[in-house]
């Protein structure tokens, strides 16, 4: 694969990103609303099996559930309702504890994470399964696509797999001490500090994925 500080190139040959598992419970509601449902489909297509739950209803994601996905939304905006929603927070630990993908985008990595820091600069306690500390009232406009070479393996992706996806957020990451998940680089082949992270099979992203680039 070339080196991921290089433009992108739309004549690249690209491919669908895999499913995260054979049953994926997927976080759906108003902090979590920026599922693709092209991508979704083309998970169902493949043969996943997709549940839907509630954080903001304090729901947690199916008990058989062998991954789940956080995609993006307005969870800064909620973080306080959300770090009162045990049932759901301690849904997602047990399942990371059971040893279930979790893999969140954007809002849904910032969940993932320790804290949310709000607009009034409020810290709210997150589900700490990655270190990550976000903050929305330290607001810096991030906007682009990004290519990603991931520095550790993902579901249907080794190490060394070149991802496309884009990023769309306010947000600033006070600390990210966990060990990155890709070298990401902007659409102009410039390297970029939201990398992602990983803690065992708990990860995230900034940047929404949209295909895997063919090998």
């Amino acid at each position: 694969l070339a080196a991921p500080g290089i433009p992108l190139n739309n004549t690249t040959a690209t491919a669908p990103i895999p499913p995260l598992g054979q049953r994926i419970a997927v976080a759906s509601d108003a902090a979590f609303a920026f599922s693709y449902e092209g991508q979704l489909e083309a998970w169902q297509n493949a043969g996943a099996e997709l549940t839907f739950f509630s954080p903001l209803a304090n729901e947690a994601p199916a008990a058989d559930a062998d991954a789940v996905f956080l995609p993006g939304g307005y969870p800064e905006l909620q973080a306080g309702r959300l770090a009162v929603n045990s049932v759901f927070l301690e849904g997602l630990r047990q399942r990371a504890e059971e040893g279930s993908v979790l893999y969140g985008e954007c809002g849904g990595y910032m969940v993932l994470g320790q804290a949310i820091v709000d607009k009034s600069g409020q810290r709210h306690p997150m589900a700490g399964l990655l270190g990550l500390v976000t903050s929305y009232e330290k607001r810096k406009f991030h906007l682009g696509y990004r290519r990603a070479c991931l520095q550790a393996p993902m579901p249907g992706h080794a190490t060394g797999a070149a991802l496309r996806g884009h990023e769309f957020h306010y947000s600033t990451i006070l600390e990210q001490p966990d060990a990155p998940l890709a070298h990401v680089a902007d659409a102009d082949g410039n390297p970029v500090g939201e990398t992602g992270s990983f803690r065992g099979h708990v990860s995230g992203t900034f940047f929404h994925l949209i295909s895997a680039e063919a090998a």
